[in-house]
């Protein structure tokens, strides 16, 4: 419900609910395409600027509606061009974006949660525990607004939801905002070809989210035993190996597509010769590619990451055995590079 004192955040909205609210107001739906072009793909700060819309029409939305954007704490840039934005939020909490610059294009990394639940033995998010869910709007509002500070938008191609805390366990505003960022008419136009989404393993959600969307689905697995996952990843004792994997054999793939499974290479914990030939059999009934990812060592961990020969022989065994498998270097390894450093040493 839109409240008629305090003013909503238009990136709220779905353009259904805008729809409806114009009609009450005795406005024409067809408005809302006009309204949303001019947030999203004109990247508009306020009403005024809409000249597309009768006055009268402004000034009405302008008494009930807002436009607004995250505010930028802090931006570090990187020698190899990433940037980490830190933002913070409105009640005072902060959240952290990366860009990331590829041969010819950018991906974004978002995220979904201040903080997360998870409680993941290799990631510095984890160890600050998790304050809330971020609503769609300030999902949403990263791409958008980090959209704006690039010289040419357009370079922006790829969004992945990899960074503080689970999608899947805030799945409706995780999903609302996919419609928008994927929306051409009242939204941000991105393909979903060009949005991934990246769990943890919260199974009941996998069989929704094949449904709900068509992007793409990462799956951080890090390890071919429950024993090992147990302890790097909580959330296995609750769905363990053998139901992921299943899981991941009937997600609705398009015909061409296959999910990511992201491995976090860690020195004498998941490295081994035996774990890449387990690997290489786990993933046998699962249409996949391997994201071979060594370990980002931050000052929270005693994990190390493996020495550079033994990540190669982990990604040759995997090849031997016909999968696409690709080591991820990091970025920005001269800033705060790992997924909620930035963050903590803001709080």
């Amino acid at each position: 419900m839109i409240n008629q004192q305090v003013k909503t955040n238009l990136i709220e909205l779905t353009k259904d609910e805008l729809v409806i609210w114009l009609t009450e107001k005795r406005i024409q739906a067809y408005r809302a395409d006009q309204i949303l072009k001019w947030v999203y793909l004109k990247q508009a700060d306020s009403f005024e600027e809409m000249t597309d819309l009768g006055l009268a029409i402004r000034s009405l939305v302008l008494q009930y509606f807002s436009i607004n954007r995250l505010e930028k704490e802090k931006i570090e840039t990187s020698r190899d061009g990433s940037k980490k934005y830190l933002f913070r939020l409105t009640d005072g909490n902060f959240i952290e974006s990366v860009l990331i610059p590829e041969k010819d294009r950018y991906t974004l990394c978002i995220s979904s949660q201040v903080g997360c639940a998870q409680g993941c033995k290799f990631c510095l998010t984890s160890t600050g525990g998790f304050v809330r869910n971020l609503t769609k709007g300030e999902i949403i509002s990263q791409v958008r607004d980090i959209q704006k500070d690039i010289e040419d938008p357009k370079r922006l191609t790829n969004i992945v939801l990899m960074g503080m805390g689970e999608p899947l366990a805030n799945y409706k505003n995780v999903v609302g905002a996919i419609e928008t960022i994927t929306s051409g008419n009242a939204g941000l136009a991105f393909s979903t070809r060009r949005v991934t989404l990246s769990t943890a393993g919260l199974v009941p959600f996998l069989d929704d989210l094949g449904r709900d969307t068509m992007v793409n689905l990462a799956v951080s697995l890090n390890a071919t035993e429950n024993k090992t996952r147990d302890i790097l990843m909580p959330i296995n004792r609750k769905y363990p190996i053998e139901d992921l994997i299943e899981a991941c054999r009937r997600y609705n793939l398009k015909p061409r597509n296959r999910i990511t499974f992201e491995y976090i290479l860690i020195k004498g914990i998941n490295d081994s010769v035996d774990d890449a030939k387990r690997l290489a059999g786990l993933l046998r009934p699962v249409k996949s590619k391997i994201n071979l990812i060594p370990f980002n060592e931050h000052e929270k961990s005693e994990f190390k990451r493996p020495e550079e020969a033994v990540i190669r022989a982990f990604q040759d065994i995997l090849v031997d055995k016909n999968y696409t498998a690709v080591i991820r270097r990091s970025k920005g390894e001269d800033i705060s590079a790992a997924c909620g450093q930035l963050r903590a040493r803001s709080i």
